[in-house]
């Protein structure tokens, strides 16, 4: 008997990132990062392969934006936009929703 992988490639590779980015559902949300007030946006493309997110402060200036790429037989590949990787991971790590809006 034949059993399909299950395994998620990219909870294999950044599990706590994979994770936390796992619990943000598709859509507009708003929420806190490092006490301050942000909104995010979530999209997954409808193959699985792709996931864009694109946070902004509100009332303030910053923002995080990226895609991250999970393509069979390949590591995940996370690619920011015009910033570190490392402000992306704490981003998804330490951002908390408080309303969502699913698109």
């Amino acid at each position: 008997m034949m059993m399909s992988d299950t395994r998620d490639p990219l909870a294999d590779e950044f599990p706590e990132f994979g994770h936390a980015l796992a619990r943000l559902p598709d859509g507009y949300m708003e929420g806190r990062f490092q006490g301050r007030p942000w909104s995010a946006t979530v999209k997954r493309s409808a193959d699985g392969k792709r996931i864009w997110l694109y946070g902004e402060e509100l009332g303030g200036t910053d923002i995080v934006s990226f895609n991250l790429y999970v393509l069979s037989g390949a590591k995940p590949a996370l690619k920011p936009c015009e910033m570190s990787s490392s402000k992306v991971v704490d981003f998804v790590l330490g951002f908390r929703p408080t309303s969502v809006r699913r698109s």
